[in-house]
C-alpha cells in the first residue's frame, strides 16, 4: 500500500492545527474581556471586578500555555513536513514567525507573569497596565500569525532569485491584499467565542445560585445589550464592527498604494466577507429560534431578565 507523504504531512499538519487554532481563539477574546475587568476594577474599584479578573487570568493561563505547546510543534512542522516550501519561502515566513515571537508573545508572557502572580505586590494602575498587554499582545500575534499565512496565499511584494524567494516590499508583504478580511475574520471570532464562553460560565453559576454577583456581571457584559431596545440588534452590530475593521485595512492598503481605488476585485472581497459574516450571524439567530419555540424563547429571556434583577 503505497502512502503519499504529501498528504500524509497535510494530514498531521491539519490535525495538529486544527487543534492549536481553538486555544488562540479562545485567549484573544478572553484577553480582551480580561482587560475590560481589570480596567473597570481600576475605574470603579469594585471587588466583584477584581475577583472576576482573578477567576479569568487563571483560565487565560491555561490555554495560553495550551496554545504555546500546540504551536510550537507548528512551527516545526512548518520546516520538516514543508522543507522545500521553508527552504523557497524562508526569507519572507520566517521573519514575520519572528516578529510574532518578539513583539507579540515576550510582550503577553511577561506582563501575564505580572497579572498571575502580581496580586497585591504591585500598584493596581500596573495591574490594569498588565492586562492591556496582555489583549495587546494576543492581538498583535494574531496580527503578525495571519500576515504570515495571508501572504501564503496572496504573496505580493517579493523578488524571485534562483528560486529563493527575496522581500522586496515589507509593507506590501505585511499588508497583504487577503490579509484584512482574514484577520477581521479572526478577531471577530475569537470575540464572539469569548463572549459566549463568558455567557456559559455565568449562566452556570446563575443557576446553581453561586457567586450570584459576578455571574450576574459576566451575564450583563455578555448579554445585557442584546435586550436593551434601544440599541442595534447584535446581528446588525457584529456586522457594522466587520465592516468597519475591513474598510479601515483596506483604506490603509489605498493609503499605501498597494491597490487602487476602485479595485473591483478588492471592494467585491470586502462586500463578500460583511456579507458573509452577516449571514452567518444572521443564521445563528434564526436556527435559535427554530430550534426553541417562541413561548420557550420568551420563558428563556424571562428568567434571565428575572435572574439579573431587571423585571
Amino acid at each position: 500500500m503505497h502512502l503519499d507523504p504529501v498528504l500524509l504531512a497535510r494530514l498531521q499538519f491539519a490535525f495538529t492545527i486544527s487543534f492549536h487554532i481553538i486555544f488562540p481563539t479562545f485567549t484573544i477574546g478572553i484577553a480582551i474581556y480580561l482587560a475590560t475587568l481589570e480596567v473597570l476594577w481600576g475605574w470603579t474599584g469594585a471587588e466583584r471586578y477584581k475577583r472576576l479578573a482573578a477567576l479569568w487570568t487563571r483560565i487565560f493561563a491555561v490555554s495560553f500555555a495550551m496554545g504555546v505547546v500546540s504551536g510550537v510543534v507548528l512551527s516545526y512542522q512548518i520546516g520538516t513536513n514543508w522543507s522545500r516550501f521553508s527552504a523557497v519561502a524562508g526569507n519572507v515566513i520566517g521573519p514575520l514567525l519572528g516578529y510574532e515571537v518578539l513583539t507579540a508573545f515576550f510582550l503577553e508572557a511577561s506582563f501575564l507573569g505580572i497579572l498571575l502572580f502580581g496580586g497585591d505586590r504591585v500598584p493596581r494602575w500596573l495591574h490594569v497596565f498588565s492586562a492591556l498587554m496582555v489583549a495587546f499582545g494576543t492581538t498583535m500575534s494574531a496580527f503578525w500569525i495571519l500576515s504570515a499565512n495571508s501572504w501564503m496565499q496572496t504573496p505580493v511584494g517579493y523578488t524571485m532569485a534562483d528560486g529563493i524567494v527575496y522581500p522586496a516590499n515589507w509593507w506590501a508583504i505585511i499588508f497583504n491584499p487577503s490579509f484584512p478580511y482574514r484577520l477581521a475574520h479572526m478577531l471577530n471570532a475569537s470575540l464572539l467565542t469569548g463572549g459566549f464562553v463568558g455567557i456559559a460560565v455565568g449562566a452556570r453559576y446563575l443557576l446553581a445560585n453561586r457567586h450570584a454577583e459576578e455571574a450576574r456581571t459576566m451575564l450583563r457584559m455578555a448579554i445585557g445589550p442584546l435586550h436593551l431596545r434601544e440599541m442595534l440588534p447584535a446581528t446588525l452590530k457584529i456586522c457594522v464592527a466587520t465592516a468597519a475593521m475591513v474598510v479601515v485595512a483596506w483604506g490603509l492598503q489605498v493609503a499605501l498604494g498597494q491597490v487602487a481605488l476602485f479595485s473591483t476585485g478588492h471592494f467585491s472581497g470586502l462586500l463578500l466577507t460583511v456579507i458573509v459574516v452577516g449571514a452567518i450571524a444572521v443564521a445563528v439567530y434564526l436556527g435559535g429560534v427554530l430550534l426553541l419555540k417562541v413561548e420557550e424563547v420568551s420563558l428563556l429571556k424571562t428568567v434571565i431578565m428575572a435572574k439579573l434583577g431587571r423585571r
